[in-house]
């Protein structure tokens, strides 16, 4: 992409609407220079808040929408109010072109049926998935997919999620052939569902395409960096991903009463907290924010609702990263090669 990508970003979703989306607009500024935003939602708190940060005043436009689509609304609700709401109005930009990417901190639910109402399917895909990068023991995170679009899934499903997770590895992490694993029970080759068979049988045939496929993974090996992408039905995906942010809860807040029980322990911390320190740094969901919709003809990212600005900033990163990275067309490239080779 020669020119420099325009983000539309939903001012108003999230937990704290434009204070935090904007603040994280500036950062993302200031570690890509290149970026432009169209910031959407209601005028006034948008103006007062573009106030505070000055290196986005000239490369920020505001569009005002007067509506805001709140986390308990339903998809179909969400649907009908998607001219007059500012998290419809960005899906809308990057369909007509005024946009690169949409990031929003808003509805899932909502945002991925507007996304799919207005963007509709690429050609070659049956489902959109949601893939996100998890942190791992590696040299790279992991792209998971899908984490929650699709709770049942065929082998076609399944071989396109593979397909979309590996051209999303290569644009985020800049890899030339990512490692792909299919998430199952087991890593022997009878294990699991026929679905997950066949999907690897067609996997393992899979050298025309830029991917390394190595098979099975099982729930305990998600986060060694063993594998560049995992793939699943977003049934599993979704109580996976809920697991492990569980479980990095549960590890701080233990740590946490551990630290503040007796004052030796608290001597303790102090002694320790160059390693709690980088161990909190690992687990903060704000380092790893930013899920995409793959599979859409235009790039859309969901930030978590309760990111702070740095989290808002990385999920915009992602997006420029993907626009620039053209992710539309790497994923029909893929498709074309994997249809050539089942045709011959």
């Amino acid at each position: 992409m020669a020119e420099a990508p325009i983000i539309a970003i939903d001012a108003m979703g999230g937990d704290t609407g434009p204070e935090v989306m904007i603040a994280g607009a500036a950062l993302a500024a200031e570690r890509m220079g290149d970026l432009r935003f169209c910031i959407v939602g209601h005028d006034d708190p948008i103006q007062q808040q573009l106030k505070a940060h000055p290196i986005l005043a000239d490369r920020v436009t505001v569009q005002h929408a007067d509506d805001v689509i709140s986390g308990h609304d339903k998809p179909a609700q969400a649907i009908r109010r998607s001219k007059t709401s500012s998290m419809g109005v960005c899906v809308d930009l990057v369909k007509q072109g005024g946009a690169n990417a949409a990031v929003s901190a808003g509805n899932t639910g909502a945002l991925m049926a507007m996304s799919k109402l207005s963007l509709r399917t690429m050609t070659g895909i049956d489902r959109p998935a949601l893939a996100a990068l998890l942190p791992t023991f590696g040299d790279n995170d992991v792209v998971m997919l899908d984490l929650g679009a699709n709770t049942e899934c065929d082998t076609r499903n399944l071989v396109e999620f593979a397909v979309m997770g590996a051209a999303y590895a290569r644009a985020a992490m800049g890899l030339a052939e990512p490692r792909v694993s299919l998430l199952n029970i087991g890593s022997e080759d009878m294990k699991g569902t026929d679905e997950i068979r066949d999907a690897a049988a067609v996997l393992k045939d899979s050298a025309h395409l830029q991917m390394n496929f190595l098979g099975f993974v099982e729930g305990d090996k998600l986060s060694r960096g063993e594998t560049d992408v995992i793939v699943c039905d977003g049934f599993s995906g979704n109580i996976a991903l809920k697991t492990i942010e569980g479980t990095a809860r549960f590890v701080t807040d233990l740590l946490k009463r551990a630290f503040t029980s007796s004052l030796r322990s608290k001597f303790g911390f102090l002694v320790s907290r160059p390693a709690t320190e980088l161990l909190r740094h690992h687990l903060d969901p704000n380092n790893h924010n930013g899920a995409v919709f793959l599979g859409l003809n235009g790039v859309v990212v969901k930030s978590h609702g309760s990111a702070n600005a740095k989290g808002v900033a990385n999920a915009i990163i992602v997006a420029a990263r993907l626009a620039k990275d053209d992710i539309t067309r790497r994923i029909t490239d893929d498709l074309a090669r994997l249809s050539m080779k089942a045709a011959g």
